[in-house]
């Protein structure tokens, strides 16, 4: 889950993810990055609360914690689609419909702002093409309300059997030099 990237004193850095998804998410924002940069643009991450007026009332950490809360919060499950199993995961019809039971929201409408909001500030992650299709902004609305558009919390052991978009055969001596810090960044 490693990938490289070249500045322009010709020095290398390589990142590794902890997971496919991660690293595929950490080349997509870089590419995003580097295409905002070349055009002259400045680049800024904008805050997800202010771009879809998300009332200061909403702490999107707590509801975090309550999303993932054994007992009262969103039930990972192993899911199958197109001959591919996807581990500890949920629907965004799940997500939805645990926001409207837990009084989070008023209707199904607040409940994808809110929804969008988890996934623009990574506390979901899109599993399965049809949610990374809307998260990368080839739908009308970034989360998607569907039983076939699979998420998944970033921090609980998602993975997906049978798929890998990982065609490059990584050689062990490539990457030689000291760990920084581990998970995010190896130095040559």
């Amino acid at each position: 889950f490693v990938f490289k990237l070249t500045v322009p004193k010709q020095q290398d850095h390589f990142f590794q993810a902890a997971y496919l998804e991660e690293r595929d998410a950490w080349v997509r924002d870089i590419k995003k990055a580097i295409q905002c940069l070349d055009g002259g643009q400045r680049f800024a991450r904008k805050s997800t609360r202010k771009s879809i007026r998300l009332p200061e009332t909403i702490n999107l950490s707590a509801l975090y914690l309550s999303m993932k809360d054994p007992e009262k919060g969103i039930k990972e499950l192993k899911l199958e689609k197109d001959k591919k199993v996807y581990n500890h995961c949920f629907t965004g019809t799940c997500v939805i419909d645990w926001l409207v039971s837990s009084n989070s929201i008023r209707n199904r409408k607040e409940g994808l702002m809110l929804a969008a909001a988890l996934l623009s500030e990574g506390y979901l992650q899109p599993a399965g093409d049809t949610a990374k299709a809307a998260a990368e902004g080839l739908s009308d609305t970034p989360f998607l309300d569907l039983t076939d558009a699979y998420y998944y919390f970033p921090d609980s052991g998602f993975f997906c059997e049978g798929n890998s978009s990982d065609d490059d055969v990584v050689l062990k001596e490539e990457f030689r030099g000291t760990v920084v810090k581990q998970g995010c960044l190896l130095k040559q």
